[in-house]
């Protein structure tokens, strides 16, 4: 029988590694040949054998308590949101797998809402894939079409990388967004799709993957460097809908009587139609990236 994922174990390791010996008040004596902590370092201050913690690390004991975890989860400086997630990879119940459906849809009410909206807005299913969009939000980014997918856009396509001022931030909320969306569920069809996708063809995704954020988008202020409007600052809120698997509604309103609100005014004045819109994954929804084609990995 096929030994089961040891989640633990590699939330652990990568978190550790993330720890350096100053941050957790040792004396860094050089001669290291992994980064971050060592296990029995961590064992130590976490107030446990070497042993025990080994055990953890290597799947062999699945169930330690909640105190054991949380002693560790102030070691590894976990915040709360990931002490929360440490905590939740330890629940290794036997339960029947349970098999998605691939197509995510939508009620033909969120849909109108959306449309109808002032504002640019659009629905992102649970692995960032495009339910519904309106016109305002693909006049944002061309990229935002139903079908299209923001995790490749953001990765993988040139264009939407410059439309974010901020890509490095913008990234890593993606990745920590994605791993506490599917927490355990990683034999999920769509997921293992979507990672594979990104780790053959971007080593900026496979390193803050491999880092283990764990984190949810909150409101934000977002920057854009849109080739039309020039900078603007925008405030996206991201609200969950009721009744889906995880679906998500973005809108994004800029504050009343400021540039930007006179910025978002002009680009929904001057919006062009599909016909016109250039380049990018949102313009073709049903292309793929090809592992290997794209050249502009960073």
């Amino acid at each position: 029988m096929k030994d089961s994922p040891n989640h633990l174990g590699e939330y652990l390791r990568a978190r550790r590694a993330l720890v350096s010996p100053e941050e957790a008040g040792l004396a860094d004596l050089g001669g290291r040949r992994v980064p971050g902590l060592r296990r029995e370092e961590v064992a130590t201050l976490a107030g446990v054998s070497v042993d025990y913690y080994l055990r953890l690390e290597r799947g062999r004991d699945r169930n330690p308590s909640a105190q054991v975890l949380e002693a560790i989860a102030r070691v590894l400086r976990l915040d709360e949101e990931s002490t929360l997630y440490l905590l939740s990879l330890v629940a290794d119940v036997p339960r029947r797998a349970r098999r998605r459906d691939s197509t995510e849809s939508l009620p033909p009410s969120v849909e109108t809402l959306v449309s109808t909206l002032p504002h640019p807005a659009f629905v992102e299913g649970r692995h960032f894939d495009i339910l519904a969009v309106n016109p305002l939000a693909t006049a944002l980014s061309p990229r935002l079409t139903v079908g299209a997918n923001q995790l490749l856009d953001i990765f993988l396509d040139p264009a939407e990388e410059a439309l974010h001022l901020d890509w490095d931030r913008t990234t890593q909320c993606y990745i920590a967004s994605l791993r506490r969306a599917v927490g355990t569920d990683t034999e999920d069809d769509r997921f293992i799709e979507l990672v594979g996708e990104l780790s053959l063809t971007s080593s900026h995704f496979r390193a803050l993957w491999n880092r283990y954020d764990v984190g949810t988008q909150r409101s934000a202020a977002i920057r854009f460097d849109h080739p039309h409007v020039g900078v603007l600052q925008l405030n996206r809120e991201r609200l969950e809908i009721s009744g889906t698997d995880g679906a998500h509604l973005v809108v994004h309103h800029a504050t009343p009587g400021t540039e930007d609100a006179d910025k978002l005014t002009l680009l929904a004045s001057s919006r062009t139609g599909p016909a016109e819109r250039n380049g990018g994954r949102g313009s073709d929804p049903g292309r793929r990236y090809e592992p290997g084609v794209y050249s502009g990995d960073r």
